[in-house]
Parts: C-alpha cells; structure tokens; sequence
C-alpha cells in the first residue's frame, strides 16, 4: 500500500509517516483494484487437479510394469477413480458448463471437444470400476486433459488480467486534492468537489487537479505524459493547462474550466475503456475448424457403435470410445498456446515482451506502423547537438559560461547545457547575481561577467542583435532543435541548440519495415518544423504534427476503416487509447506505465527495430501453429478411420483404447516438437 499527503499529494512513500512539505500525516491511497476471482478459482483448480493427477500416473505406470494381483488391480482402479473424481468433477466443471453452453447454442468449439473427450473417458472408466469389466480404464486421460486445459486457462486468464491495469493506473494520475481560493481563502478540498468556475492554486512540485487557465502567476509545466513533448512547457496568464500534468516551477492561480469526466485524462481513460471493448475477438483456428470436427467425431463414434453393435456390445462400446479418445483434443488444444510460449520466450530474449498472444497472431497481417515521435524515434531527451560561436570566443568557453550559469535553472533545457559540459569535462566557475526570467532565460554574473542566455525574445528585451546568427539558427530550428542564445558582457557571443536526438537504431529500424512492404506513420504532439525534420531525416511515409490524443486514436480509426491492419508505437499516456485501437499496441519499455500496460507488446531497450523483429517472429509462429493445427487435424482424420474399424475388413487393423490413448499422447509431443523449433529462430 502507498501513502501520500492530503495537501501535496505529489508526496509518495510505501510507509506511513509525516508529510516531509508540511508534517501532515500521510493517508493510504485507495487503489482501483481488479477482480482476480476467476483467475484465483482456477489456478485453485489446477494445483489441486495436478495433485491428484500425479498418483492417478503412478499406478497406471505400475500397472503396465507389473501383473498387480486380482485385489491389486482392484486397489488401483478405485485409488484411480478416487483421485480422478474431484479432478474430472470438480477441477473440470467450468469446461463442462461450457461445452454444455456450446450445445445449447450450437455454437460448437474447443470446449465442446474438451467435454466430450474428459467425460466419455471418465464415465467409461467408471462403468468399468463400477461393473468390474474386464476393460482398460482411462483416469489417467481424462485427469491430464483436465489438467492441461486447466493450465492453459490460467495463462491466458492471467494475460488477461492485465487489461485492466492501464485505467487504473490512468486514474492514479490526478491528484486527491485541490487548493480552492474562496474569499481570500485558501483551503484543500477531495478533487472531487471541484467545479466549473473554482479558482484553484498549484503551488511548484504540484500536479495540475483539474482542466482550465491560469489567472495569475508563471509556470514550467511538465506536460510530457500528455502530449509527448519531452520539454517542459512555459505557461503564462491565460494559457491553458490540463490536468494531471506536473507544474515543475512558478506558482498560479487557475480557473477551472473542465471538471469530472469531462477533463483530458477522463477523456483517455473513457477512449482507452472503449477501445477496449471494441476490440474484435482474436481468430482461433482451432475454434473455427472445430465447429465442423466435433460434429463429426460424434457422428463417427455413433456410427461406430451401430456399426459394431451386431458383433457385441462390449466391442461397439470399445471401439467408439476408441473414436473419442484419438480424437480427444490435446494436440489440438497444445498446438497454439505452445508455439505462442516458445515464441514468447524468444522474443523475451531480444528485449520483445509479449503480453498478449495477439500480439504475435496479428503482427504478420500488419500493413502500416503508425508511431509516436519524442521517446519512440527519438531518445525523448533534451541533448546539446550543435554550438555556434562568435569568432572572438572558442566553443569550450561558451560552454563553460552558458553551464555555469544554467546550473542555477530546474529546466530541462538548462539541465541539458550542464550536462554536455561534464561529459566534456569543463569546470563550472562560481555563479553569483543570479536572476530567472521565467519563460525568457536567465541572467548572472560569473567571473565579473554578465552573462545572459535564454530565447530569442529575451535577447530583443536586452537590445541585442544576434542577426548574424539568425540563418544557422534557423537551419537547426527545421531540424526539430531548441536555440538558447548567449551573450557575454551585453555582446552577442554565440548559441547553443538543444534538441532531442533520434535514436541511432531509427534509421535502420525504419528502413527494415520498409523492405517488408510496410507504410510509416508518424503521429506527434510535437511543433510541426521537428515533425518535418524528423520525419524527413528518417523516410517517414506520412507526418501527423501538434496532433492530441483523440486524434491519434481517430486517425487509427481512419487507416482501419480504409483496410489497413495497424500496429501503433508509442510511450507517453497520450498513445494509450492508440495503442488499444491499434490492431496491435507496442509500447517503448523507457515510457509510461500507462503506455505499457495498453499495449499487447513492449520493446524493453525502446529499439524499435524490435518492430521488424516481432514480425519476423509472428510470421514465423503463425506457420508453425498452422503445422500444428494440420498435423493435429491430418492426425485426426487418419486416427479416427482407424479406431472406427474401417479398415479391418481388408487390412484385420484394428485400434484398441490403449493404443489410441498412445497414439493421442504421440500427437502431443510431435506438436511439441514442433513448436520447440522456433528456438532456432534469428530475430
């Protein structure tokens, strides 16, 4: 459980204690939490049923060793059907509700299958113990099936229990509380009590409580999470802020303008809830096909029983329980969720997290890859990438004078200069007379020199010409960098561009999914000069700048509804109800929580060449299982004749229950084998 402060709600600690800003004492934060019931019941259902499977195993084993005595053997079988009572009844009951749903539907899939397979083996076995008929009992195979089907129920309920995540941690970002200024009063109310028209007050190292504009007061406002942009946004009297966002420096007052449901981050979370829900069922093959197998098979085994019947009674049971138990699901059921585990265990060693098995049956279908630009083609960090000097100054001393004095300023573009000068190894000199200029610069006197660096528009407030500089500035500036100008002692010395850097892997990565036939699209809250130059530099098919996050999602729309199957990347909050419109979400692994719990994918190193790479993988998956899914069904359609007696006739062949429940166990490990190979995959 968190803690955090009723007056600064930024105050965050895992233990209770005193508010470091105030001394208040801290509250427990009430998190969203998630039903998880249905994943506890079953993962109860299979431990239990893997227990009782063991010994079930064990005598069956002893059983083919050894001639147990005529009591010995009785002893098995009703230790057997003792233990695999509970499995079958109580650990596969959610399967029998279901296939019997499918029946009543005639909605026929896997869990028809799966019902008909466990029950017919389980209630032969017991006619046998019950009888004591001198037949070969199946406990053994109507526990296994119930319990491998109970444990790829667990994974994919435990997948699923993650869809969630993302709303809940959307609905962490507000803050508890608000300051309302009444009367010259100032008093902490829950956000909740906040209304259109209040007058709010956001103090530095608070977040923004609801939507609106500032009335009073200069602001540095992080906006990073919402719009993408990696530099903190100067706000003034009557600009607009949004909710949620970090007011990084300066103190406000702000008039409330869009409260409740109707702020930006309950608009996300709504769009992301939706996009949820709009999401079409994943295609299973399996499924598909199975709606016209288990009709057959129950067909065959009841033509086999009629067809025996003549012959004996104790033949026609025999011989149709041998029909549904070769035909009994297993392979089919491993050939999936087999080759989708080896195949997640591969991508994981490339830094490709998979979280949804979406993700690897829809990324081989994809034709555009619409993508985030800060944090995604770019590192999302301010860095210094050029410096331009006047002739009467080298470039080590602007920077030691440009550093040393943007040591005394929290903003990021400052943060950037100090940083490039101790990567260079420059002294900083001692700093005194320091002034900020909030959204201009800063000004101070360092080694009995003025110096002042800041925009443009602070350089024109101190008279001072940088024309000549104008025309390199300008070339950086359609290169998506920020110029700091700099003057030493009221003289144009020169400037320095920050900007944030494309990833050194962008260009490979984007010309990879080019020579796989697939369209870029790059959607960014960024101003539309870097937009340009980012996209320009690295081949961008289509460029969507100062885009919010409504449109984002609206232009997925767009691209889906004209055919196209789309993968979106991204990283901020502002991409999450992208990434779940998207036909398939991938998310940076240096973004957001929000980004990452949205998506069905995460690239851990932020490489995006991880996109290529995952549908290397997918192509390579989807091929396999469709081996699988062929060798299971080809599996069936030769075993079934066989167990039937077609064939005996002519041939005197001839499948008896033990040797279709190896043959089945066969079919197993060769669909196994077969997903094993996508070990050997390059990525």
């Amino acid at each position: 459980m968190e803690y955090t402060c009723p007056m600064h709600p930024q105050v965050r600690q895992k233990a209770p204690g005193s508010c470091p800003l105030c001394g208040m004492s801290l509250e427990p934060i009430k998190a969203a939490s998630a039903d998880t019931s249905e994943l506890r019941g079953m993962t109860l259902r299979f431990y239990i049923s893997l227990l009782l499977t063991i010994p079930i195993f064990i005598f069956t084993m002893l059983g083919h060793l050894y001639s147990f005595s005529e009591k010995g053997q009785a002893f098995s079988l009703w230790l057997q059907a003792a233990c695999a009572t509970p499995v079958v009844l109580w650990g596969g009951f959610p399967f029998f509700v279901r296939g019997w749903r499918s029946i009543l539907t005639l909605k026929l899939n896997m869990f028809t299958l799966i019902a008909l397979g466990i029950g017919t083996a389980y209630l032969y076995s017991m006619a046998i113990v019950l009888f004591h008929l001198p037949f070969y009992a199946y406990f053994e195979a109507a526990s296994m099936i119930t319990v491998l089907v109970l444990l790829g129920q667990v994974l994919e309920l435990r997948a699923r229990a993650g869809t969630g995540d993302a709303i809940r941690a959307l609905m962490h970002l507000s803050p508890l509380t608000a300051i309302r200024i009444k009367d010259n009063q100032e008093t902490s109310i829950p956000l909740e009590e906040v209304r259109i028209g209040d007058t709010l007050r956001v103090r530095p190292g608070e977040k923004v409580p609801v939507d609106g504009v500032i009335l009073e007061g200069d602001a540095s406002i992080d906006e990073s999470l919402m719009t993408g942009e990696a530099i903190p946004v100067e706000k003034h009297p009557g600009d607009a802020v949004i909710g949620a966002t970090l007011n990084e420096k300066g103190s406000f007052t702000m008039l409330a303008k869009h409260v409740g449901s109707e702020t930006m981050l309950s608009r996300i979370v709504q769009m992301v809830s939706e996009a949820q829900r709009s999401k079409a069922p994943i295609q299973n093959l399996a499924d598909t096909v199975s709606a016209y197998f288990v009709p057959t098979v129950i067909l065959a085994a009841l033509l086999t029983f009629l067809a025996w019947f003549s012959i004996g009674m104790q033949q026609a049971i025999i011989n149709a329980v041998s029909v549904l138990i070769i035909a009994c699901p297993c392979a089919l059921g491993l050939a999936t969720p087999m080759s989708i585990r080896v195949s997640v265990g591969q991508g994981a060693l490339q830094g490709i997290l998979i979280k949804e098995a979406k993700g690897l049956e829809q990324m081989e279908k994809i034709d555009t890859v619409v993508t985030d630009k800060t944090g995604t083609l770019t590192e999302g960090k301010a860095r210094v990438t050029a410096i331009v000097r006047a002739q009467n100054i080298s470039e080590e001393d602007l920077l030691c004078f440009a550093a040393s004095l943007a040591v005394g300023s929290a903003h990021p573009l400052s943060s950037a200069i100090v940083l490039y000068a101790k990567e260079r190894h420059l002294p900083l000199l001692e700093l005194s007379e320091f002034t900020s200029l909030t959204g201009m610069g800063v000004m101070g006197k360092i080694s009995n020199t003025q110096v002042v660096i800041g925009n443009e528009k602070l350089m024109q407030q101190q008279h001072l010409d940088f024309s000549p500089f104008f025309e390199k500035a300008h070339a950086l500036r359609l290169k998506g960098a920020t110029i700091i100008f700099i003057a030493l002692d009221q003289n144009p010395a020169g400037f320095i561009a920050v900007s944030d850097k494309i990833k050194d892997t962008t260009a490979e990565a984007i010309a990879m999914l080019h020579k796989e036939g697939i369209r870029i699209v790059m959607l960014t809250g960024d101003n539309e000069a870097s937009a340009l130059a980012v996209g320009k530099q690295l081949g961008i098919d289509e460029i969507h700048a100062q885009i919010l996050p409504q449109d984002k999602q609206r232009i997925i729309e767009e691209l889906q509804s004209q055919g196209h199957r789309v993968a979106m990347a991204g990283d901020g909050i502002n991409d999450a109800p992208a990434l779940m419109q998207a036909d398939i979400g991938i998310a940076m692994g240096s973004g957001t929580d929000v980004a990452i719990e949205s998506a069905a994918v995460t690239l851990v190193k932020g490489d995006i060449r991880g996109i290529a790479r995952l549908r290397t993988l997918s192509i390579a998956t989807m091929r396999n299982i469709r081996q699988n899914l062929w060798f299971a069904f080809l599996y069936n359609a030769l075993g079934i004749p066989i167990a039937a007696g077609v064939f005996y006739p002519f041939f005197g062949l001839l499948l008896s229950p033990i040797i279709a429940s190896a043959a089945m166990t066969f079919s197993s490990v060769s669909v196994i084998a077969n997903a094993l190979h996508l070990r050997r995959i390059k990525l």
